[in-house]
């Protein structure tokens, strides 16, 4: 018996219809606050929901669609697409007063998204969106500026113990299980401040123990977590980890990256998007204070490819202790950055002449190509040139650091870049 015997499971049992039973989030909807008065209003507004999983963000929004006497209409943004939002959008334009929830519209890509703007503008639909990722980075400005955006927390051990407790006096099953709990210290760490979490590990435990027991801490050790996973690839673990990880490697902590290396082996990560991650990082972080490091991360990402895990995950602790005590500089990584924003701001400025390809006889006698100075025909292979537009003559995006690595590169850079940049 999985799900006791309802086969649904307790989080969805116990998933409140009203504000007055939802719990947590109070600054959105305890008394006078947003959400509550939207409702109490009846005015809907478009917005987005953004904080970790388990803290309610699929509930909030049917309670306010519901409570305000409106038609839902559920996608999930892993598996829906551009014709499964347009139908929705007919859908709404014929029977009117509709909502559109998109659970994970992060992961929307910019058409699908594009393809949501003109119903949200001329409000045939109210858009509410739930999503685990900034939206400032993942959500379209186009239609970010017609949402607001309200931001969820992490439930507390307070609202935990109370869904906790409102589990175990309000669902016939658990209540027919007649269990105590004694201690809560496994609960609320493994639940880590998710809902979902909390309801899933009560109830595995729960299964597991003779009716009228004590719910104790090793009894949630011993039996939920054995089969509760402690790592969601898709949720917002996936990404705190993987950032951990990333972090101790940019600060030269070889104990730290192997600790969230070993984090992600064991729930079942996928390899090749570790060492996709490393290969990103040996440009960004190490760069030419190390050339290597990109040569090994790169071997490292072929590799796991090639054998596979569990084998691979040697692989990848040779590789993340490699980057994690290598010599660091970001100077390409903030001279790119600075060259993006050169762009941005000054926009396609026009190649000089010199600068410019000239394979034909009228580009030749438009002086394409004039002037050019090759390299090679001058002592140390080097020649003084411009090969900036003019607006940007003299600017110095890459700027070597004190790296010692880096320290021979800008040596031979400020010989002769002296004249040209002043430094």
């Amino acid at each position: 018996m999985l799900f006791g015997p309802s086969q649904v499971p307790l989080a969805e049992r116990m998933r409140p219809q009203t504000l007055d039973d939802y719990v947590g989030q109070r600054h959105l909807v305890g008394e006078g606050q947003v959400l509550r008065r939207m409702i109490a209003s009846g005015h809907l507004a478009s917005f987005i929901l953004w904080g970790p999983p388990g803290v309610g963000k699929t509930t909030l929004a049917r309670i306010v669609a519901s409570s305000m006497g409106k038609m839902l209409f559920q996608l999930s943004a892993i598996s829906a697409g551009v014709k499964d939002v347009r139908e929705i959008i007919a859908r709404a334009e014929a029977q009117g007063d509709a909502v559109l929830f998109i659970d994970e519209i992060h992961r929307f890509s910019k058409s699908q998204q594009d393809s949501l703007l003109g119903a949200v503008e001329k409000g045939v639909i109210k858009l509410i969106g739930a999503t685990t990722e900034n939206p400032s980075f993942e959500v379209i400005g186009a239609l970010l500026s017609r949402c607001q955006v309200y931001v969820l927390q992490s439930l507390t051990d307070e609202d935990l113990l109370a869904l906790a407790q409102q589990a175990l006096t309000q669902d016939e099953w658990l209540r027919g299980r007649k269990l105590e709990l004694s201690e809560t210290r496994a609960l609320l760490q493994l639940a880590g401040g998710d809902a979902r979490k909390l309801l899933s590990l009560l109830e595995l435990t729960a299964q597991a123990l003779e009716p009228g027991v004590a719910l104790t801490d090793e009894a949630v050790s011993t039996y939920a977590q054995q089969r509760l996973s402690k790592y969601d690839k898709g949720g917002e673990q996936h990404y705190d980890i993987i950032s951990a990880f990333i972090k101790s490697l940019r600060g030269s902590d070889p104990n730290g990256a192997l600790y969230w290396l070993a984090r992600m082996t064991e729930g079942g990560e996928d390899p090749a998007f570790i060492a996709r991650r490393m290969v990103i990082l040996a440009s960004e972080d190490i760069g030419n204070a190390n050339p290597n490091a990109l040569l090994l991360a790169t071997s490292c990402f072929q590799a796991v490819k090639l054998i596979g895990y569990p084998e691979c995950r040697l692989t990848l602790a040779q590789t993340a202790v490699f980057l994690a005590t290598s010599a660091k500089s970001n100077a390409v990584y903030t001279a790119m950055g600075r060259a993006e924003a050169a762009v941005r701001a000054k926009g396609d400025l026009p190649v000089p002449l010199p600068l410019r390809n000239a394979p034909t006889r009228l580009m030749k006698d438009l002086d394409y190509g004039g002037g050019y100075r090759y390299a090679h025909d001058f002592p140390g292979n080097f020649v003084e040139q411009d090969f900036l537009p003019e607006a940007l003559r003299g600017t110095a995006f890459y700027q070597p650091g004190e790296n010692a690595r880096e320290r021979e590169v800008r040596e031979w850079l400020r010989a002769r870049w002296k004249e040209r940049y002043g430094y």
